[in-house]
């Protein structure tokens, strides 16, 4: 078992930004025994998936030549950049994350904890949907329970408190708004760590995570075909091709990818088609434009989880390491447990769905007024169509001994449109290199939820129930109209070469305009209201590169958020304050041995002040405090060629306080879905033979958790292993491919049975993880 003492987490964190901060106090030695290292600057280039940055320690423009740079008296403009691959350090921190900073910052440079998970990465390690990316991650774990799908928790925070963007764009309430979501269109997935308002604005209390497109490159055409086929019936199609056209200066890029994923429940599968393309023209050496667009759709037949059941009553039947605990909601259940013979009972009703269409276009420019001076700007405009048909309550009744199911039906109708506008530039104050980006964005966004209004309901068996149909549909209506506007700083101040000042402030305007009727159209009791919030939040930190590769930084950073969690449903009978957060957070960064190794350490402190907490029934209750301290380790390293090994762990302590409600208090709670340990591992070796082949295993394991605040019944801790191996053909057999691999693996190969995920709005009933299945895929490339 592990034990981590945590020290007391303020005076550590102080204690360590002291001590690095006093290193580079002498500042007349550090300057003169320093030459200033300003940033790259910014070229007017073909959007790139990732900027590739400079290798550690490499010797750069001395502060003389950059400075004749800037004062050269020719007007032309810097040419455009052919860009080449970027060059991905063990964990990628070699990776520019525009979701973590609008400085052009790689995530070793970033005064935060960042993590990039490339393209390659998610190929190699057979990340099928985002979910399974997040939990690739350190500390972050994730559930798709079909009421809210890609759901992640990370640092003590869930759900809503970490806002889901897509290119850099929040669309809304992670509950709300995301789904099912595959990988094959995707470049990268950015996450950003502790409080992030200052990037990403209000609702992201807990970090940020950004899933990126894949754009176009300048260069010869690339291909990629993908297929996968597993022992579920699952399949998968990709193809993608992107690079320069005949037209001179314009690129191009396109995906199209396919999939149809079946449960391990009875009667359960989601579909998914995802249509992708972007266009990127440079007119002249400082002029670019771009335009994008995206169609995403999912059908889903859903599994909403096996409800908990007495131990007393089941008896033989009950089993061990799932869930442990009491638990009375509708009725007293006693010492509760899974039954074994539910692992693959799906109670929805047979008519049931979850359906989504989405389309996003965007456009934007780039251009260079000045040698140290860019404008970029893109608008864009998104709109979605979401529909819930399904029983999603499941609860066993010890009175009937029998399972009572309520029926839920609920639509979205969602419009957004936006602009992000960054004005760069590059300048020298006092003799030091300073990069200041000032952002100015505008959104609106009207949403329409009509959604039941009766809830029909009746009793099936706990074995075998007879699904039946949905039955009758009556709706009532509930509209959100949100204005946004937002006004940004970010700065970077490079004191010496290795050492800089990273800050920044956001200033943004929320005003929100909502109305709510009954079954006749009538309008609610308090209906319709509005109300406006002005948040302010911001960020400051250093990096100092003690020797080449080696980073320590530190940051304070606060964020905000709406107190009831979801923007979308605040009634008028609840507090319509903001809630606020910050964090403390110090570490260090790792890049050495030739670029064959490499570890990152961090440790934070985190308060949430005025929360609400979810309670079951669709229920909030107030929490006047979340705190959140933990460490987390990562580290990756290729002793020889053939070998690789990776992993990494997180601590958290997450803990409610001044929780109070009439009857009641949940001080010192943790809340849901929150393991204290997660930890990740891997290996794999290649054997450089005539067709070059790969054995690799990864491991997971995620510590106990619970499912509500009452913190009454816990999801056990668990591991889970997976095996795979692949084969590179040679192109003397397949000639019209450059690159052909074949791969075999073995998901949760000891065919662990284990709680994934519980949602405290239905705490009747748990999600189980996917038993052990099997799975055989192909890729091409030419």
């Amino acid at each position: 078992m592990l034990s981590i003492r945590i020290l007391r987490s303020r005076r550590f964190l102080l204690a360590s930004a002291a001590l690095t901060s006093f290193a580079v106090l002498d500042w007349p030695a550090a300057l003169a025994q320093q030459a200033r290292e300003p940033l790259r600057p910014v070229e007017v280039s073909p959007a790139q998936p990732r900027k590739q940055a400079r290798p550690a320690g490499r010797d750069v423009q001395s502060a003389r030549r950059a400075a004749a740079r800037r004062h050269a008296t020719t007007t032309a403009a810097p040419k455009p950049v052919v860009p080449t691959a970027t060059v991905q350090t063990p964990l990628n921190s070699n990776a520019v994350a525009e979701s973590a900073s609008r400085l052009g910052l790689t995530v070793r440079e970033t005064p935060a904890t960042v993590e990039v998970i490339s393209a390659e990465t998610m190929r190699e390690q057979g990340y099928r949907t985002v979910s399974d990316v997040a939990q690739g991650a350190v500390g972050v774990t994730a559930g798709d329970n079909p009421a809210e799908p890609s759901a992640f928790s990370m640092r003590g925070f869930t759900n809503s408190q970490i806002n889901t963007l897509y290119n850099g764009i929040k669309i809304g309430p992670q509950n709300m708004t995301s789904r099912v979501m595959d990988t094959a269109n995707l470049e990268a997935v950015e996450i950003l760590k502790g409080p992030a308002s200052l990037m990403s604005g209000e609702g992201a209390a807990g970090g940020a995570i950004n899933f990126v497109t894949k754009q176009p490159h300048t260069g010869a055409i690339r291909n990629e075909a993908d297929f996968s086929y597993d022992s579920l019936n699952s399949f998968r199609t990709h193809y993608g091709s992107g690079g320069s056209t005949n037209v001179q200066g314009l690129d191009y890029r396109f995906d199209i990818g396919r999939s149809s994923l079946n449960g391990f429940a009875d009667d359960t599968n989601t579909k998914t088609l995802d249509v992708s393309g972007q266009l990127n023209y440079r007119i002249s050496d400082s002029l670019k434009v771009w335009g994008a667009v995206e169609y995403r759709e999912d059908h889903s037949k859903a599994y909403w989880g096996a409800p908990l059941v007495p131990v007393a009553y089941i008896g033989s039947h009950a089993t061990t390491g799932i869930v442990s605990g009491s638990y009375f909601n509708r009725t007293d259940l006693g010492a509760v447990t899974i039954d074994d013979r539910t692992f693959n009972t799906n109670y929805n009703v047979l008519d049931n769905k979850n359906v989504a269409q989405e389309v996003w276009l965007r456009g934007g420019f780039e251009l260079k007024l000045a040698p140290d001076l860019t404008l970029k700007s893109q608008a864009y405009a998104y709109g979605a169509e979401r529909t819930w048909f399904n029983n999603e309550i499941e609860a066993f009744d010890s009175t009937r001994n029998e399972v009572y199911r309520e029926r839920f039906y609920v639509a979205h109708s969602q419009r957004l449109v936006g602009n992000i506008t960054d004005l760069i530039w590059d300048a020298n104050v006092a003799g030091f290199d300073n990069r200041l980006v000032t952002t100015l964005s505008s959104s609106y966004l009207d949403f329409v939820r009509p959604g039941e209004a009766i809830f029909p309901n009746d009793y099936v068996p706990l074995v075998d129930p007879v699904r039946g149909y949905y039955g009758d549909l009556t709706t009532k209506q509930q509209t959100a109209r949100i204005d946004n506007e937002a006004l940004s700083f970010e700065d970077r101040l490079k004191l010496t070469r290795n050492f800089a000042l990273i800050g920044g402030l956001r200033v943004e305007h929320i005003g929100l305009d909502r109305n709510s009727t009954d079954v006749a159209g009538l309008v609610n009791a308090g209906f319709p209201f509005s109300k406006s919030w002005v948040p302010m939040t911001g960020r400051i930190g250093y990096t100092w590169e003690a020797v080449p590769g080696l980073t320590f930084f530190s940051q304070y950073a606060t964020g905000a958020d709406i107190s009831a969690n979801n923007i979308f449903l605040l009634a008028p009978t609840q507090p319509l304050d903001l809630t606020t957060a910050r964090t403390y957070e110090t570490g260090v960064k790792h890049l050495f041995w030739d670029n064959r190794a490499e570890w990152s350490f961090s440790a934070y402190d985190i308060l949430r002040k005025n929360v609400y907490a979810a309670a079951g029934g669709m229920a909030l209750n107030i929490a006047g405090r979340q705190e959140s301290k933990g460490v987390e380790l990562a580290t990756s390293v290729r002793p020889i060629e053939p070998l690789r090994l990776w992993g990494n762990i997180a601590y958290v302590d997450a803990r409610y306080a001044d929780f109070n409600f009439v009857g009641g208090s949940f001080s010192g709670n943790t809340p849901p879905n929150v393991p204290r340990v997660v930890a990740n591992a891997g290996a794999s070796y290649r054997f450089f033979t005539p067709w070059p082949v790969e054995f690799g295993i990864t491991g997971r394991h995620v510590g106990d958790r619970y499912n509500t605040d009452a913190n009454v019944v816990t999801l056990k801790a668990y591991t889970v292993a997976d095996v795979y191996a692949f084969v590179d053909i040679p192109k003397t057999v397949f000639n019209a491919v450059d690159q052909a691999r074949l791969t075999f693996r073995v998901r949760n190969i000891a065919d662990k049975r284990y709680a994934i995920w519980g949602d405290p709005f239905y705490p009747d009933q748990i999600l189980l993880g996917a038993p052990r299945t099997y799975e055989i895929s192909a890729a091409f490339r030419w």
